[in-house]
């Protein structure tokens, strides 16, 4: 009975430093320097210790080793990671947008026609985005005079380098000799500035 007794003992013992030293399931070993269990010698004093006594309808316990030698192994650091699948989620990338501006459509806008006592006068513009890019007087009075002063107006106002881009409005300084023809070329564009914007 005694024997049976110092067996299970021993065999718990061995059992519950195994536990401490493999750590349960799903965690991360960590070495532990705990102190091997001593084996329990349930052989009386003056037993052979090499024949192991066998317990009736209990486990058979293991020969007893040697005095000077640890029947448990050492413990061991371990570095393998607990198994199981490691799944490594990225954040979301965000959809890439385009910053590019958009391109400037070129149109063409011919504002209100003109009459004076000279003639008839019209006036078109282009425009690109939100900026007068050119001038073209499409009609100005001519005959005579009219021809002189018409040029005038037509160097002083139209094309892409004239005032009306300079200044990207309606206020022109008047061409001196052709008031009429002037003031008559302002108010078409101002006709096609208000259509553009």
């Amino acid at each position: 009975m005694r024997r049976a007794f110092l067996a299970i003992t021993g065999l718990a013992a061995s059992t519950t430093a195994l536990v401490v030293l493999k750590g349960s399931p799903g965690t991360t070993p960590v070495a532990q320097d705990v102190p091997a269990a001593q084996p329990v010698n349930p052989t009386p004093q003056g037993a052979d210790p090499s024949v192991a006594p066998v317990t009736p309808g209990g486990p058979t316990p293991k020969p007893s080793v040697r005095a000077g030698t640890s029947s448990s192994p050492k413990p061991s650091r371990s570095t393998a990671r607990p198994s199981g699948n490691r799944t490594t989620a990225k954040a979301p990338t965000a959809p890439r947008t385009t910053t590019k501006a958009p391109q400037p459509t070129t149109r063409r806008v011919t504002g209100p026609g003109v009459d004076n006592e000279y003639g008839y006068v019209q006036v078109q513009i282009v425009v690109s985005g939100n900026r007068i890019v050119e001038a073209v007087s499409l009609s100005l009075p001519s005959g005579g005079e009219s021809d002189i002063h018409s040029g005038d107006v037509r160097a002083r106002y139209n094309g892409t380098g004239g005032e009306v881009v300079q200044k990207q409005s309606a206020n022109l300084n008047t061409v001196s000799g052709a008031t009429e023809t002037s003031n008559s070329y302002k108010q078409s564009l101002r006709g096609a500035i208000e259509q553009a914007f």
